[in-house]
């Protein structure tokens, strides 16, 4: 199938407390080899950060994810070996993670859809063939981070994502790294203390965003399974949601190659200067620059970010998406 990402786990194993129940049945198209995928490159904006609760990457090369499915808190080891992937879940939500494992690697994915047209979307393109766009499916889990990287630091926002699992979230099921937990469900969110939320440092406007998600979490899982702009739009429904945090959480949640971020403070000037050598850029040039590449302006986006080339420094100032908008 071309364009299409293969998955053949080479051992995939569920795990409910103590007792193995059966696991689903594996997608059986073909081998994946580590040039066809690349766990950190695929899985890595699903981290918040180098002490991120709910993922965690061990020394043998494995991806642990704890996330709050719709079955319940569960805990995903992937491994990227020579002849396929190893894959292990523990908990209640152990069946769900790996009958979406194929969609979380990027099979639902299309990078031959992608025809760079800049010499240096080319040059990264090939240098990063192991690329794919994830999808996770749930929705509450990336809107909630993004809605806390709203106006400040990533350092802070990472910092507050931190605090508030591990106080709110549980221990994530099964052999886990330790330290690892997942995210408390809507219902905790909702509870938290005004005095909880300041001691994360979390402004009153990002916590009522979270709180008024929250309150109304399965309508919004539901956008998992629209088509991006009409997932994009059931979120900004919500107060405090705007163009920003929408984008940045159905690139993760949809897997949306074209949702591309507008409302950044560095991105435009980013793809500016990558583009068109133009560090001045605006959402409006940014768009310009990325309409040949309609259908995949997030990956043209993506791919410029991993080239590493950003615009000279005038004066201290922070890293690419430090401050991000709504």
């Amino acid at each position: 199938m071309a364009g299409r990402f293969p998955l053949e786990p080479t051992r995939t194993t569920v795990r409910g407390g103590h007792t193995p129940v059966p696991a689903p049945a594996p997608v059986t198209d073909a081998a994946v080899t580590p040039a066809d995928l690349d766990l950190g490159l695929t899985l890595g904006p699903l981290r918040r950060g180098p002490a991120d609760p709910t993922f965690r990457v061990t020394p043998d090369g494995s991806v642990w994810r704890a996330s709050r499915t719709p079955e319940g808190p569960g805990t995903l080891r992937v491994r990227a070996g020579a002849t396929g992937t190893e894959s292990e879940a523990w908990g209640p939500g152990a069946a769900w993670l790996l009958d979406r494992l194929p969609a979380l690697l990027g099979a639902e994915d299309d990078p031959a859809a992608f025809v760079p047209r800049h010499k240096l979307l080319l040059a990264t393109h090939r240098r990063r063939p192991g690329l794919r766009l994830t999808r996770t499916g749930l929705v509450l889990e990336s809107l909630i981070p993004s809605v806390l990287e709203q106006k400040v630091t990533t350092n802070e926002a990472y910092g507050s994502w931190r605090l508030l699992v591990r106080k709110y979230g549980e221990p994530a099921p099964g052999p886990a790294p330790d330290g690892m937990y997942v995210m408390p469900d809507a219902r905790a969110w909702t509870r938290i203390p005004s005095w909880e939320w300041h001691r994360a440092n979390v402004d009153g406007k990002r916590s009522a965003t979270i709180v008024r998600a929250a309150r109304v979490a399965a309508r919004l899982e539901e956008a998992a399974h629209m088509d991006p702009p009409a997932a994009r739009a059931r979120l900004e429904l919500i107060p405090g949601i705007g163009p920003w945090t929408s984008a940045e959480t159905i690139q993760r949640s949809n897997g949306a190659p074209d949702e591309v971020t507008t409302g950044d403070l560095h991105l435009p000037g980013i793809v500016g200067w990558a583009l068109a050598g133009d560090r001045t850029a605006d959402d409006g040039a940014m768009l310009d620059l990325l309409a040949p590449y309609a259908g995949q302006r997030h990956r043209a986006a993506r791919l410029i970010l991993l080239s590493g080339r950003v615009p000279p420094r005038r004066a201290p100032r922070m890293t690419p998406g430090d401050i991000t908008g709504i």
